[in-house]
């Protein structure tokens, strides 16, 4: 950490709970205290979050993050007490505005609106950590501190205003959007402040400057993000539709201040617009920008950025929302990807993304979708993947234009009344159904095609594996490692621990079925012991321990970034902490992984888990 006593001075960091927890911690793993002055006790405190972020292997890596956002989620998202009955008033209050008529607000729908305001904090709250977490925020610890506590404390943006409201607690509000060029901009004027360095600040005119260095001298994050936002202005959608213009390549090496200068101010959203990002970039590889004409005809306007690590791609950013690509820019991009080694990667997502503008012009021109459409659209066979940080915004707009119960049947190849969208509507010609689980509906529906808890989003998924009862825990391992199937020490002890009631058996076909914890019917979080509860109630079982390995070799087209959790009777490690088996995919490949699964363990509602298909059903 480069500036320990920034943190000492304006928070008296030192001092804090945490960083004496920190400190007993350390001196009872270690044996060895750690030395009582400010700068070492800070120091001590923020390497635990350091240790997490640079592991090597994705999967620890993951796991590191995944523990991190429970404990912030926590102690900083809103509890379901805590949302005061106003909120469901006005929103009542806003559905009668509206025209949707005076809806009660029933214990379900409350239920639902809970669920609604807790997953979008986490989700703006987990933007951040995700950012701060990566490496493309080469910021040191002290400035990340800096930045997260910060917006901790931020309500929402008031665009007339141009400043954050102070966040009180109790409300519903999302946290701060991340603005990446923007926090590069603060962030970079507060370390040079901190290093007693020049600071050059890009404004368009001198009363810019000399405000912007009044709130400097405040150090208050709030304002100078807000100040931040407001001059990084994107381009027009006029801009966008003129795609002529040209790719400038940076060199590896090199000065990192054209590139900077030429990013600043144009409201790509990219943290390259801060000096200390653009230059570590610049260490590991070339980048790419393409520039498209400007009003007098020069390629000025940043449009997309290929950034390199040596001779592969590292990543693809556009400046639409999240960093993807704007709807006008993707064949340009798609074309420039046939240069290097490595543009076959990403062909899919330009694909993806060409497919999606042109269902956008589809919709906005008001012509029918076709079958192929609406499949891809609804990610029936695979996730629509693109360039940005986040999933494509374009995609949840699009859906909400769209009629589930008109769209069902076009998708599943159904007329209307063979779709069953209750228990009560099945009958002898139900063909499809989609709505809650029901004790025995896989015993009375398991023959259809097409199981959802809710269209499209919540397709029960069926698989199954063959399971070979004598095969060693050694030629689990080996055949893992043949398929270059990468594992965990902890995945590998559960493997070694196998502990099969089925010895008698030799060869068993397990039928499997995957579930999130919302189907199951959790609005909110529910325990490793609910959850087992609940499956058992719609007849399904826990898995054989052997699932794991078998289906992690089996399964190996698993979508990036994909968590799936093994239902099965839990295997305790040397120190007695009960685990499962994980199936993880990452950018190195697909992962055996484990997770905690105490009986108490608490589980999100996205969590998804693989269980048994009750074997007295055959």
């Amino acid at each position: 950490m480069e500036n320990p006593n920034f943190l000492k001075q304006k928070y008296n960091l030192h001092n804090t709970p945490e960083v004496e927890s920190a400190a007993k911690r350390v001196a009872a793993r270690t044996e060895k205290e750690v030395p009582q002055d400010p700068v070492s006790r800070i120091q001590n405190y923020l390497d635990r979050f350091t240790e997490i972020v640079e592991r090597k292997e994705p999967a620890k890596r993951e796991r590191g993050i995944e523990a991190l956002k429970r404990v912030l989620h926590d102690k900083f998202i809103i509890k379901p007490e805590e949302i005061s009955n106003s909120y469901f008033e006005t929103r009542q209050r806003l559905d009668r505005e509206q025209g949707r008529g005076d809806i009660e607000i029933t214990a379900e729908k409350r239920d639902q609106l809970t669920e609604v305001v807790i997953t979008d904090q986490k989700g703006s709250l987990d933007q951040w950590i995700d950012y701060l977490s990566s490496e493309d925020a080469t910021y040191p610890d002290w400035l990340k501190y800096y930045a997260f506590r910060s917006i901790l404390g931020m309500g929402e943006y008031d665009k007339e205003k141009k400043q954050f409201t102070k966040r009180s607690k109790g409300t519903v509000k999302l946290f701060p959007d991340l603005n990446r060029e923007a926090l590069a901009y603060v962030l970079d004027a507060i370390s040079k402040k901190a290093k007693k360095e020049d600071i050059n600040i890009q404004t368009e005119s001198e009363g810019d400057r000399k405000e912007f260095e009044k709130l400097l001298e405040s150090e208050n994050f709030s304002k100078l993000y807000a100040f931040a936002i407001d001059k990084t202005t994107p381009a027009t959608e006029s801009a966008l539709a003129n795609t002529r213009g040209e790719w400038v390549k940076y060199r590896q090496g090199r000065d990192h201040l054209p590139l900077v200068k030429s990013l600043q101010s144009h409201g790509t959203g990219w943290c390259t617009a801060g000096e200390s990002t653009a230059e570590a970039q610049l260490k590991n590889g070339d980048f790419y920008v393409y520039y498209s004409l400007d009003e007098n005809g020069k390629p000025n306007i940043p449009r997309a950025a290929i950034r390199m690590r040596g001779k592969s791609i590292v990543e693809v950013r556009g400046i639409a929302a999240d960093q993807n690509l704007d709807p006008y820019i993707g064949e340009i991009v798609q074309m420039k990807m046939q240069e290097f080694p490595d543009g076959k990667a990403y062909e899919k997502k330009a694909g993806d993304m060409k497919r999606l503008t042109a269902i956008e012009n589809k919709t906005n021109a008001n012509k029918p979708l076709t079958k192929d459409d609406l499949v891809f659209l609804y990610e029936i066979n695979s996730r629509i993947e693109g360039f940005g940080y986040q999933r494509d915004p374009r995609i949840d707009e699009q859906r909400t234009q769209r009629n589930p119960k008109i769209d069902a049947p076009i998708v599943l190849e159904c007329s209307s009344n063979e779709i069953a969208w209750s228990q009560a509507g099945i009958t002898e010609n139900t063909r499809a159904y989609i709505g809650r689980l029901f004790p025995g509906i896989f015993e009375k529906l398991g023959h259809l095609e097409h199981l959802y808890t809710s269209f499209p989003e919540g397709k029960v998924r069926r698989d199954a594996v063959e399971i070979y009862y004598k095969k060693t825990p050694k030629e689990y391992l080996a055949e893992l490692k043949k398929q270059g199937i990468k594992f965990s020490d902890y995945a590998k002890y559960l493997v070694e621990h196998l502990r099969s009631q089925k010895e008698a058996k030799q060869i068993e076909q397990v039928d499997l079925v995957r579930l999130t914890v919302k189907d199951l019917g959790f609005v909110r979080s529910a325990t490793t012991d609910q959850v087992y509860a609940k499956a058992a109630e719609f007849g399904l079982e826990l898995c054989p321990p052997e699932v794991g390995p078998q289906y992690r070799l089996k399964y190996t087209n698993q979508p990036m970034n994909e968590y799936l959790y093994v239902a099965m009777k839990q295997i305790s490690d040397p120190d007695g902490y009960p685990f499962v088996f994980r199936l993880d995919a990452f950018e190195d490949g697909v992962w055996l992984e484990s997770n905690w699964a105490l009986p108490d363990n608490h589980w999100n509602p996205e969590d998804q888990f693989v269980f048994r298909l009750s074997s007295l059903r055959k």
